[in-house]
């Protein structure tokens, strides 16, 4: 239902500032540097939209794949398929290469995020960096590898607008606020899979998640 929106994602891509993992620190600081520029970071929806190294769920059943230090050993006669952003991001592929040893038979190929799911479902690749909170997992039985050395920093999402806007409209801003610690990663997940699946109205998504949600 969007791409990812983060405060890791704010702090490296938008103000060039060096990775940091500690979620509390990362929000107050990207908090302080948007309100620098006239914008508001507003609390977070509640969640973590990590990148997520994915491979089939064949390959992870028949070969008791659930971490990526588990991968890299299948990583040699493996192709890899990655989006040109996780590429060069201080945060992407370099450094997960480094931290658990990833090397594969080819350089990885350079494709558009929306298409490595399926191209990774087809055969096309054996392992990808997608969206923790992608409908697709599910829709094509990919299976998320757990980070066990902690490589991934947090990517909470959060709503940002302007200042002035918050200002002239505190309807706006009481309606987002009321968002703040509601969104699971699994609701967020199961959205997506009604909206990329089941091709469902985003609208009467929306609708349904919050009728059903508790303030």
């Amino acid at each position: 239902m969007g791409p990812k929106k983060s405060s890791v994602a704010a702090l490296t891509a938008i103000f060039h500032q060096p990775v940091a993992n500690d979620p509390q620190t990362v929000f107050a600081t990207v908090r302080d540097l948007y309100a620098r520029s006239g914008r508001t970071l507003l609390p977070a929806l509640g969640f973590n939209n990590t990148f997520a190294i994915l491979v089939r769920g064949d390959d992870a059943r028949a070969r008791g794949l659930k971490t990526i230090e588990d991968a890299a050993r299948e990583a040699p006669r493996w192709r890899a398929g990655f989006g040109f952003e996780f590429l060069e991001r201080p945060d992407g592929y370099p450094g997960l290469a480094a931290a658990y040893g990833l090397r594969f038979a080819d350089p990885p190929h350079v494709m558009d995020l929306s298409l490595s799911y399926r191209a990774l479902a087809s055969g096309q690749v054996d392992l990808i960096a997608g969206d923790a909170t992608a409908g697709l997992i599910r829709g094509l039985d990919l299976v998320q590898l757990e980070d066990t050395r902690h490589y991934f920093p947090p990517y909470d999402a959060a709503v940002v607008a302007r200042a002035e806007t918050l200002l002239r409209y505190p309807g706006v801003r009481l309606a987002l606020e009321g968002l703040s610690g509601r969104i699971s990663a699994d609701d967020m997940r199961a959205m997506n899979y009604a909206a990329d699946v089941e091709h469902k109205d985003v609208v009467q998504i929306a609708r349904e998640f919050l009728q059903r949600t508790p303030k």
